[in-house]
């Protein structure tokens, strides 16, 4: 799932990262001229019969290598780009999308229908490194049942979130070790600006926020409006997660509740957005040129959503029912432009760690 992404900081155990392998079971390496090897973080999923469309339409077999969480995949392709473990790589967002470029790990290809993508999702325009291929907004969820139990109004903003009705109700991830946590952050800098985010987060963490290291912990074990939190006794009606959290609840439910338990609080939302591209030094550029096409057929796009749960890219794919009836992309998210991202995150990051955390 899209939620489990988390960002791992670069040299924390990457030579012991064990790479695991479903898909094909062709021993063959990605020079089998017949096989296509895609490394990717742990969510990455597709229907089985959206894959086999490809390969029996394409004629090549698709090898999947999950590599750990997001920053841990991409740490680990480019610790590998002389020798890459395959020959596509999926998972790396704009949060992280400088680090990869800079470091060589992929090389130029303008894939198949990249004209279909949306232009607000477009990036590298001159040399096509990077496909996008879904996007997602981070925001704050919010427990309705705690906040009408309470009469309470939820918070639909950053500047909520410091206020004195919502102190200890807030549970974020770690911003070096999370993907959504990052995000967060991110958003906050976009939000209060260079010199005012550090300010913001002095008073968040005066009102009780609390840090965990990723998604899992604080979604599934500390905030009150999941199933998982709900049997775990989460006591946090507050948790940085996606817009398309809501939808989760409602499609894993059993039996399925007419709304969604939990709700998002629009104005805290960061967007993100991910890209594949063609792995330098990849043994089968061919088929990975044909398996990056394939990631923009509107067939795979609208196959992601309830995978994945992101959001598609192309003009023209649709969203499922679910979507659309129990949550939806945030109107105006927090956005940030990638080179600002790259002159800052590791600064701020290490800001962050020492103001939040000590």
């Amino acid at each position: 799932m899209h939620h489990t992404k988390t960002f791992v900081a670069a040299a924390v155990g990457l030579g012991l990262v064990t790479l695991s392998a479903c898909g094909s079971s062709d021993s063959g390496s990605g020079g089998d001229s017949k096989t296509v090897t895609l490394v990717s973080h742990d969510s990455w999923a597709v229907s089985k019969s959206v894959l086999k469309d490809f390969e029996k339409q394409s004629g090549y077999t698709v090898k999947v290598l999950k590599d750990g969480d997001a920053g841990q995949a991409v740490n680990k392709a480019i610790l590998t780009k002389d020798n890459p473990q395959g020959d596509v790589f999926f998972g790396v967002d704009n949060t992280l999308l400088s680090r990869a470029l800079d470091n060589g790990l992929f090389q130029s290809y303008d894939a198949k229908g990249s004209d279909l993508v949306k232009s607000e999702y477009r990036v590298d325009q001159t040399k096509h490194r990077v496909t996008p291929i879904d996007t997602g907004d981070i925001c704050v969820n919010y427990d309705k049942a705690y906040f009408s139990k309470h009469k309470l109004t939820p918070p639909t903003s950053f500047a909520d979130l410091v206020k004195p009705e919502y102190k200890n109700l807030l549970v974020t991830e770690n911003a070096a070790t999370s993907s959504p946590g990052l995000g967060f952050l991110l958003g906050s800098a976009a939000q209060y600006g260079d010199d005012g985010w550090q300010s913001y987060w002095k008073k968040l963490k005066a009102n009780g926020v609390k840090v965990v290291d990723g998604w899992e912990q604080a979604y599934d074990q500390e905030f009150s409006g999941s199933a998982g939190g709900k049997k775990a006794g989460g006591d946090r009606p507050l948790v940085v997660s996606y817009a398309s959290s809501p939808p989760a609840e409602v499609i894993y439910a059993d039996p399925k509740p007419t709304t969604a338990p939990t709700g998002v609080s629009y104005g805290t939302c960061f967007r993100q957005t991910e890209y594949a591209g063609l792995l330098s030094n990849a043994e089968n550029t061919k088929g990975g040129k044909a398996f990056l096409d394939f990631l923009l057929t509107k067939e795979f796009q609208q196959d992601m959503p309830l995978n994945m749960f992101v959001y598609p890219v192309i003009e023209g794919a649709q969203v499922p029912q679910e979507f659309v009836k129990y949550g939806r992309q945030a109107p105006n998210p927090e956005t940030m432009a990638p080179a600002k991202i790259a002159a800052d995150r590791d600064q701020w990051v290490k800001s962050w760690t020492s103001l939040v955390l000590k």
